[in-house]
């Protein structure tokens, strides 16, 4: 989701696919492949309200308030809108970064890794590294492939579903592009086809197929991903995590960022026009996540014992859960596809799951649904003091998570739910590489069906 930047998103569209490998050739060098990615135009189920068509010249735009954007920059590219007037837009050259090195006479030095992110719908994942970034498919595990560059680090790669878009930001010790410049890739040209520049660094990138957020310290950056024109900003509290949410359904943008004060969450509900502050802590937000529909989101203090479920529409709470008695930093939040199920890692090596009780039908009722899937009849773990309740604190009367998989203490991690049923996908900053399964009626600990290290996979492309 926040450290290592988690778009818990995801979205009901069907995404761009990847090619199979094609079979060995001896003949054939490892690294000289084309790119994987499929090209994508403007897709035609962005609303027409929102979309804005190129003409020539080629757009350029000056916001200097605030944070000032000195300018986004679109070519010549994917992003067209077929239903534009006039002819194509002038291709306005840029000077290039150094481009993905070739074939070297030596095996390169391992990478560093920079950042970590799933995509939208959490099928693959992203690493930024000191040398440039790579992907990769969480089932079958596999590294599809990697861009190395010769002039420095990538400190934040944004995929876009599994298109040949993807949103990079520099980081490291020597940055491949500046740290307060956005660079939008395409890698079927194997080039940046635009670019959004700050005054201060960039801490997160979200994307969706109509729109791109940009986060910086004190602001976030709402652009038109047709022609990079900004539409909205907002002012928050220090964010130095880039804390970010959106929402991926069809036609209903939802934004979660942290408000304008300490323990407040701001929810934008940008097909209604509205906005919804929930005071979600008494003490600063940690990390959150938001569910696939933008209907729920889940919350986190610094404090990092409870994780707390409200409502986007009415910003109600509906459910606490205790992920334990003492403080920890809490790495990723993470919602399944049907909203039964939340996942949290922090800082204390365990991972859990906890059962939700949220009405799916209607988010303002306290009623607990029954479910015709057997596996969802799983008991809510609460504490065997609970009959004391009222008399002792409200510890003893928490609900604690169903299944757990523990992993070293102190090491960063970030979870997603897997495509197959009761499964957990957990990426590591160490390169480690976990998918396990936990039994919806029993609980308890997890079965680890896979482990890798993704710094260190063969290249067999």
């Amino acid at each position: 989701m926040a450290a290592l930047s988690i778009p818990p998103s995801a979205s009901t569209g069907s995404p761009h696919s990847w090619p199979l490998s094609e079979p060995d050739n001896p003949n054939k060098n490892p690294r000289a492949q084309e790119s994987p990615f499929l090209p994508v135009p403007l897709p035609d189920d962005v609303p027409q309200e929102q979309t804005t068509s190129l003409s020539p010249p080629g757009p350029v735009w000056d916001e200097r308030d605030g944070d000032g954007v000195e300018g986004g920059q679109l070519q010549q590219g994917p992003f067209q809108n077929p239903d534009a007037d006039g002819g194509n837009p002038i291709v306005q050259e840029q000077q290039q970064p150094p481009a993905p090195s070739s074939l070297a006479a030596s095996p390169p030095a391992p990478p560093s890794l920079l950042h970590l992110s799933f995509n939208q719908d959490h099928g693959c994942f992203a690493g930024g590294t000191d040398q440039g970034f790579r992907i990769y498919n969480c089932d079958p595990f596999r590294e599809i492939f990697r861009r190395d560059f010769d002039g420095g680090g990538i400190g934040v790669v944004e995929m876009l579903f599994r298109c040949n878009i993807l949103a990079l930001v520099g980081g490291g010790l020597r940055p491949n592009y500046p740290p307060n410049k956005v660079m939008i890739w395409d890698d079927h040209q194997s080039r940046c086809i635009g670019e959004l520049s700050f005054r201060s660094d960039v801490r997160a990138v979200r994307l969706r197929r109509d729109r791109i957020i940009v986060v910086l310290d004190h602001k976030i950056f709402v652009y038109n991903f047709a022609d990079l024109k900004l539409v909205h900003q907002i002012e928050t509290v220090p964010n130095p995590k880039g804390l970010c949410a959106v929402s991926q359904q069809q036609g209903s943008l939802v934004l979660v960022c942290p408000g304008g004060q300490k323990g407040q969450v701001r929810v934008e509900h940008y097909g209604a026009r509205r906005t919804k502050f929930i005071m979600a802590h008494d003490s600063r937000i940690a990390c959150f996540a938001l569910s696939q529909d933008g209907r729920f989101i889940a919350t986190a203090s610094s404090k990092g014992t409870l994780v707390r479920i409200f409502s986007t529409v009415d910003g109600s709470l509906l459910q606490e859960v205790r992920r334990g008695a003492d403080r920890a930093e809490i790495y990723s939040l993470a919602f399944s596809a049907n909203n039964q199920w939340l996942a949290v890692s922090s800082d204390k090596g365990t991972i859990h799951v906890f059962n939700l009780k949220i009405d799916q039908g209607s988010v303002a009722s306290d009623k607990i649904p029954a479910s015709p899937d057997p596996n969802a009849a799983t008991p809510t773990v609460t504490s065997s003091l609970s009959f004391i309740k009222g008399v002792l604190p409200k510890y003893f009367n928490s609900e604690w998570s169903v299944a757990q998989f523990r992993l070293h203490e102190g090491s960063q991690y970030v979870v997603a739910f897997g495509h197959q049923k009761n499964t957990l996908v957990i990426l590591g900053m160490d390169g480690s590489f976990y998918r396990c399964e936990f039994d919806p009626a029993t609980g308890g600990e997890m079965v680890q069906l896979e482990c890798h290290n993704f710094l260190k996979t063969e290249e067999t492309f």
